[in-house]
């Protein structure tokens, strides 16, 4: 059995001393949810375990979270069926766990809506680091750095930088994961550039070697049924064969106070 708990006589101290992050473990593996808890716990975050689906939606009506770890063979309601739930009115990062490590399987979970995926059994400094990948991101989209606008415009939709915020151009929102938002907001800063996958990572604030070479593939076919009239034939995210991807849109600066 891996060893979770600190050294002997290691200083144990959060990422973020002022504010920690909280996040909810979905897990039914007494023996892996006492692991991950204790591991997690012991950097400073605060962690809780949440055996199924409905005790996640009570748990989450109490306090706001920053992330959730999240089982895919759960009893009762799947991990695939919360997480696209979750997705319908919560935007934090998910980062989904399972014993199904092929591609495919991958793929769907990221479809579903995480923004990770961790196959069984798994190291836990790899596990520690796709979790501080997952809230550095999701850190860095809640506010705009400080030589950046706070809206940006194309082909008539708004994205709002500061409060994560995308508007269609008939003023409708449009709901975006905090991985979308960090895509999107990504080539807003890089529009009409070709920008490979290895780009892409490095530019959203995440960790290239946590991320399989089709999550990025996975993440712009998201966005691309957000924003595209036809995912057919999308003409804002284009994909430049062998190269990456390319925003083609002419990007403007706006005012918050242009937003619905």
């Amino acid at each position: 059995m891996l060893n979770l708990l600190p050294a002997r006589g290691a200083r144990v101290q959060a990422d973020d001393p002022d504010r920690p992050a909280r996040m909810l473990l979905v897990e039914d593996d007494p023996e892996i949810a006492g692991m991950v808890c204790t591991m997690l716990s012991s950097h400073g975050y605060q962690v809780q375990r949440i055996p199924d689906g409905r005790d996640l939606d009570r748990a989450m009506k109490r306090d706001p979270v920053d992330l959730v770890i999240l089982d895919l063979m759960l009893p009762g309601e799947d991990g695939l069926s919360i997480c696209r739930r979750l997705r319908r009115s919560h935007a934090m990062p998910v980062l989904m766990l399972t014993a199904l490590g092929g591609e495919a399987d991958r793929v769907i979970g990221l479809e579903s809506g995480a923004d990770d995926y961790l196959c069984k059994p798994f190291a836990p400094r790899e596990l520690l680091a796709r979790v501080r990948a997952l809230l550095r991101r999701a850190r860095w989209t809640v506010s705009a750095p400080g030589d950046e606008p706070n809206c940006y415009t194309f082909d008539g939709w708004m994205l709002d930088l500061l409060r994560m915020n995308l508007f269609s151009p008939d003023r409708m929102q449009v709901p975006l994961t905090s991985a979308e938002f960090a895509l999107l907001s990504t080539f807003c800063r890089k529009p009409q550039q070709v920008l490979s996958r290895e780009n892409l990572l490095a530019l959203m604030h995440n960790q290239p070697a946590a991320v399989f070479d089709r999550a990025i593939d996975t993440l712009i076919a998201r966005l691309r049924r957000k924003i595209e009239d036809d995912v057919r034939e999308p003409s804002r995210i284009k994909t430049v064969r062998n190269s990456g991807y390319i925003f083609t849109p002419t990007v403007t600066q706006a005012a918050r106070s242009d937003l619905p």
